[in-house]
């Protein structure tokens, strides 16, 4: 199965999938490499380009989100575009390692090859206890239920 566009929702779908498999690596190297060479980011209030700069981004960023993990949900797609709702949560090293999940929203464009050449993300962070949490050890992310509350 070919996960470049055009999308159909099986292939969106398992698009969406294999990105929150491979964020779940936490190796930017491996991830940058999902991106084209000018790819353009917007992360929250941050804006880069390319894959040096997400692979150097993605580094700070697991500097700071400590036992990170992630859940990506398809919302929408089109030929080449795909929008996502996430989920994840991590400790915060910057917070004395507090608990947080965000939330967010992403839109992602690609390339005819597959690899993503525009994201935009939106989230945000709330501080959860340790009873909250839902991705605990050994937990399946895509079995965890979320509910509309929290949609």
């Amino acid at each position: 199965m070919s996960l470049a566009p055009p999308f159909t929702k099986e292939t969106a779908n398992a698009k969406v999938k294999k990105a929150q498999d491979l964020w779940n690596t936490q190796d930017p190297r491996t991830i940058s490499k999902a991106y084209t060479a000018d790819s353009i980011w917007r992360n929250r209030s941050t804006f880069i380009t390319g894959t040096a700069a997400i692979e150097e981004f993605l580094t700070k960023k697991w500097e700071k989100e400590k036992n990170y993990c992630l859940r990506k949900e398809l919302f929408a797609f089109t030929d080449n575009k795909i929008a996502v709702q996430f989920w994840y949560e991590y400790q915060d090293a910057h917070d004395g390692m507090k608990w947080k999940r965000c939330y967010g929203l992403e839109d992602w464009t690609f390339a005819e090859d597959g690899r993503m050449r525009k994201r935009q993300m939106s989230g945000n962070d709330v501080e959860i206890g340790e009873a909250d949490r839902w991705y605990k050890e050994g937990v399946d992310v895509n079995q965890v239920e979320i509910s509309e509350a929290h949609w």
